[in-house]
């Protein structure tokens, strides 16, 4: 049974609780997953834009079951599949991406939404009429869990593929995975 918006663990902190890491080679790159031990809090391609502030070395190296999960998930993801579940995860985030990220996690497998379109949600949501793509784009580029949250699944207005803190090649790579594309 998938897992709802509501179901995930949202977290408003300053920074990205990264006790424990683990590194996991995918079809694409080395990714780093963190986790405060019980839950999922970053994932990251190695080397990408916007990676965590707090350095790698200050966490400790250690197999957990919620990276055991998370390479279940991402081996089902990379094996062509759409994962029928979520590993917990937990969401550094100000309450505007919060709003970002649970319209993320309901883009479904295979499926791309605009950046326009989500900033229509959001200011609907707010009852605001407008909402800035530029915003929401910041939002986007600045996801801690890349690929659970699916960030590459957003595109510009035209169909463009603008774009990824993980490089735009991985964002193509991703998008064709999951015959996006």
């Amino acid at each position: 049974m998938k897992n709802t918006c509501a179901q995930i663990f949202l977290v408003f902190i300053n920074y990205i609780n990264m006790d424990y890491i683990y590194h996991y080679n995918s079809p694409l790159g080395s990714i780093t997953l963190a986790s405060s031990g019980e839950s999922l809090t970053g994932l990251w391609f190695d080397g990408q834009k916007f990676f965590p502030h707090k350095p790698i070395s200050e966490s400790t190296e250690e197999e957990l079951p919620i990276f055991t999960q998370a390479i279940k998930w991402l081996n089902t993801y990379f094996g062509g599949k759409a994962p029928d579940f979520t590993p917990p995860i937990s969401l550094t985030a100000t309450p505007f991406r919060k709003a970002v990220y649970e319209i993320l996690l309901s883009i479904p497998y295979g499926h791309t939404m605009t950046y326009g379109e989500i900033a229509a949600i959001i200011a609907e949501q707010k009852g605001t009429h407008r909402m800035s793509a530029q915003a929401v784009g910041g939002a986007v580029g600045h996801n801690p869990i890349s690929i659970i949250v699916p960030c590459h699944r957003v595109i510009g207005t035209d169909g463009s593929l603008t774009g990824y803190a993980g490089g735009l090649d991985r964002k193509i790579k991703l998008l064709t995975l999951e015959k996006a594309l």
